[in-house]
């Protein structure tokens, strides 16, 4: 179309100038409207993925919250002791027979023939005794049992007489009678005679202190010139002390506790601190039966063979008794909950919810304890149990470590 055309149409040319600035200026807007748009995809994948984000840490914080709230505990199982405890008491060791011997005879100690340390045999002499008194008496006991044979002599003569009188009826029978009569009283008098120096001689015996058993002299309390009182030593005390050394008694007093597992023919050791590395052993002989009121212990009395004399009568001791193993229940310490309404035990049920239980607590032995009461073998019981646990709590167990 030529440029009159155009002038005849009323339609004006386009510069060339003008067509290249239109499309360099929808190049611009293409350009623009695709650069919007990737910022538009740009800013929906940045708020896609800050709504991630949160969402992911919502959860996370959720799963942390919900671990967090859970309460793990360690638990363990009651046991059932297969051995006994081995109880050690004191105790003081004591002679098997340990008599003080007192003079039965008074006077003055002559000479004694033993002093402590010794041993002695069984009706060995120990000491002698001055008894001028007693000689005095025997003395005048014997003449006067002289006296009362010589009655009695005399009145069994004179009955003899006056029966042959009778017969000849020259006295009456009533002065026979009264003559019999003091034949009898002569008899008697004269039983009574001999029996007094019977006495005042076994008592002149006592004058010789002998040894009533084997043993060994522990204490002598008495010396050569002291006054000696029948019935005791010098000042009121025995002239010796005499200890049977073998074997060796110990009394022990067991808690009540432990009372019902103590028997007698129980094997025991006793250990001394002075003598290290030794041991010796016993047997308990016998037990009092019964719980002192005032200690609630039993006395227990134990027999210790002492054939070589090692052990010392008087000697502080310690008695070990291999008790037997109790029937009942045992758990760690560290299981128990002392509250205000008692101890308690928590337990984990199969719903692995607490289970608040009232116990009855035996005996301690350190590390475990005795529940007489309240628990069974497969109860699950918690270990260290948090004071803020309750009743219904639901809890998780921890994994054991390796």
């Amino acid at each position: 179309m030529s440029e009159q055309r155009h002038a005849g149409l009323a339609i004006h040319p386009v510069e060339s100038d003008d067509h290249h600035e239109l499309l360099k200026r929808r190049q611009i807007v293409r350009r623009t409207r695709w650069l919007v748009l990737i910022a538009l995809v740009l800013l929906a994948l940045g708020a896609t993925r800050t709504v991630l984000l949160r969402m992911s840490n919502a959860k996370a914080l959720e799963t942390g919250a919900t671990e967090r709230a859970i309460q793990y505990v360690k638990t363990a199982f009651p046991l059932q002791p297969t051995a006994g405890q081995t109880l050690a008491l004191p105790g003081t060791l004591q002679g098997y027979v340990q008599s003080p011997i007192s003079a039965r005879a008074s006077g003055y100690l002559k000479r004694w023939t033993k002093d402590i340390g010794a041993r002695v045999r069984q009706g060995e002499l120990l000491a002698e005794i001055e008894t001028p008194e007693i000689d005095q008496q025997l003395s005048q006991a014997i003449a006067a049992r002289e006296q009362a044979a010589a009655g009695l002599s005399l009145a069994k003569s004179t009955v003899a007489r006056w029966e042959a009188l009778r017969q000849k009826d020259v006295v009456s029978q009533q002065d026979l009678d009264e003559r019999r009569s003091a034949t009898a009283s002569a008899v008697a008098n004269l039983a009574a005679a001999d029996a007094n120096v019977q006495r005042l001689k076994q008592t002149e015996g006592f004058k010789r202190v002998l040894a009533p058993f084997a043993g060994v002299i522990t204490r002598r309390n008495v010396d050569v010139g002291d006054l000696i009182d029948a019935g005791a030593g010098g000042g009121g005390r025995p002239l010796f002390l005499l200890s049977q050394t073998d074997p060796l008694r110990v009394y022990v007093n067991v808690p009540q506790a432990y009372a019902q597992l103590v028997k007698a023919g129980q094997p025991v050791v006793v250990t001394q601190a002075e003598l290290r590395g030794q041991t010796f052993k016993g047997e308990v002989a016998r037990s009092s039966g019964a719980i002192d009121t005032a200690t609630r212990m039993m006395q227990v009395e134990v027999a210790l063979p002492n054939r070589d004399g090692t052990l010392l009568p008087g000697a502080y001791v310690q008695v070990s008794l291999p008790l037997a193993a109790s029937q009942s229940l045992t758990v760690p310490s560290n299981a128990l909950l002392f509250r205000a309404e008692g101890t308690r035990v928590a337990l984990v049920d199969a719903n692995n919810k607490i289970r608040l239980r009232p116990v009855t607590v035996g005996r301690n032995y350190g590390e475990t304890v005795e529940l007489l009461d309240g628990i069974a073998a497969t109860d699950r019981l918690v270990l260290n149990p948090a004071d803020s646990l309750a009743d219904g709590d639901v809890v998780a167990l921890a994994k054991e470590s390796t």
